[in-house]
């Protein structure tokens, strides 16, 4: 299964992280210099959520983000799953 969120499609998204090496000018060094440069993931904040549906009396199982979570709360499990429906996704 993806690494990606069911509502918001958030999903892993590329990066660098840099090595640096010296002194910063404001500490009264010569600078920073990069010597290392590896590539890495920024990973979403997923979680497997099992919530009632009441309207079809079930639970439906969803893995969402920690956002996803908030917008869930604020608008409504219903208004939600009507909206990925009519996105054409399954649930």
């Amino acid at each position: 299964m993806a690494r990606k969120c069911v509502v918001t499609d958030k999903k892993p998204i590329k990066g660098r992280q840099y090595t640096t090496r010296g002194i910063a000018k404001k500490k009264k060094g010569i600078g920073l210099n990069i010597t290392g440069i590896s590539k890495r993931r920024f990973l979403p904040n997923l979680f497997k959520k099992r919530l009632w549906f009441a309207e079809e009396n079930r639970f439906i199982t969803l893995r969402l983000s920690a956002a996803a979570l908030r917008i869930i709360d604020k608008q409504g499990l219903a208004a939600v799953v009507k909206k990925m429906r009519a996105e054409g996704k399954k649930i």
